[in-house]
């Protein structure tokens, strides 16, 4: 499995905190679910932090079916991204899953004022949104940050299923 490390621009020298979240790369008929903040127009590919006493697998599965309301079955983890901002290491486990079956979402407070919807979209949008992270940086580097990891994952699985 592969393992990317991303140094975002404002990394301290070593860092003292850490967060470990799961992410899962769920394509159906050539489309790829994503999570979508329709408040900010932020496009992710879902996932989230693992809480205590759970496997990472479980993190993806809670993790998608709270944001999107799909229940997947995370298949193979193929990708290990650790990205460095602040005093912040994050660790990022990545799947490739299959949608298993549907209920609704249960999202917090925060991602229902932010309009946090599930979408299904064809690859290449998708790829172009995040693509463009750079444009970011001189206003949110959160959002430059996070559209880097998510660019950087979905090209490793173009990568990984044309080999």
């Amino acid at each position: 499995m592969k393992e990317i490390e991303i140094l975002g621009a404002n990394h301290f020298e070593t860092y003292s905190k850490t967060r470990v979240g799961c992410r899962g790369i769920v394509i159906e008929e050539g489309k790829l679910l994503v999570s979508r903040e329709e408040v900010t127009d932020w496009w992710l590919i879902p996932g989230g932090g693992l809480e205590k006493d759970e496997t990472l697998r479980e993190c993806c599965v809670r993790e998608i079916l709270e944001e999107t309301g799909y229940i997947v079955e995370p298949m193979e983890e193929f990708l290990i991204m650790n990205e460095y901002y602040e005093e912040y290491r994050y660790i990022s486990y990545y799947f490739i899953c299959k949608v298993v079956g549907k209920e609704e979402q249960h999202l917090t407070e925060s991602e229902q004022k932010r309009g946090l919807v599930p979408a299904w979209v064809e690859i290449p949008f998708f790829v172009d949104i995040v693509s463009k992270h750079q444009e970011y940086a001189p206003i949110n580097e959160e959002k430059r940050g996070s559209y880097l990891r998510e660019y950087t994952a979905i090209k490793e699985y173009l990568n990984t299923v044309k080999c």
